[in-house]
């Protein structure tokens, strides 16, 4: 009884041929020193980039691997750009915050200023009287 390919499968070639001729590939790119993807593997073993995706996760995993892109790589230098990009953060809030404490100071001492620039005009005008506080004895 002949064996039925699967679907999505060639007829004839089994998972096993199709591993073997993926790895063959793989091997030859890495000897010849060629650039690697899963796109150029796929291309030289005759198969489609999504059957390596799909069918074959190992291999594409290791394809990502010689790529210098696996998924952990990838995942932990994500991560560590987050952790550079969160600390990045806290440091801006707390110069952040700084910034509006003295923004709310100098904001302060430009109201009393302008007060005091008010009452210095209207006494040098002449028309207000200045009173000065007695000292008791």
């Amino acid at each position: 009884m002949p064996i039925k390919p699967t679907e999505g499968q060639a007829p004839g070639r089994s998972r096993s041929k199709t591993l073997d001729a993926l790895d063959k590939v793989i091997d030859g790119l890495v000897a010849g020193n060629e650039k690697i993807s899963i796109a150029s593997v796929a291309r030289a073993a005759g198969v489609t980039p999504g059957l390596i995706h799909n069918t074959y996760p190992a291999v594409a995993e290791r394809i990502r691997t010689l790529m210098g892109k696996s998924v952990r790589a990838q995942r932990d230098s994500k991560h560590q750009a987050l952790m550079v990009e969160k600390e990045k953060n806290r440091a801006l809030r707390v110069e952040n915050d700084q910034l509006l404490e003295e923004l709310a100071r100098i904001a302060s001492i430009n109201q009393r200023l302008l007060f005091e620039i008010t009452e210095l005009k209207a006494a040098s005008s002449g028309k207000v009287a200045s009173i000065t506080p007695r000292l008791r004895s």
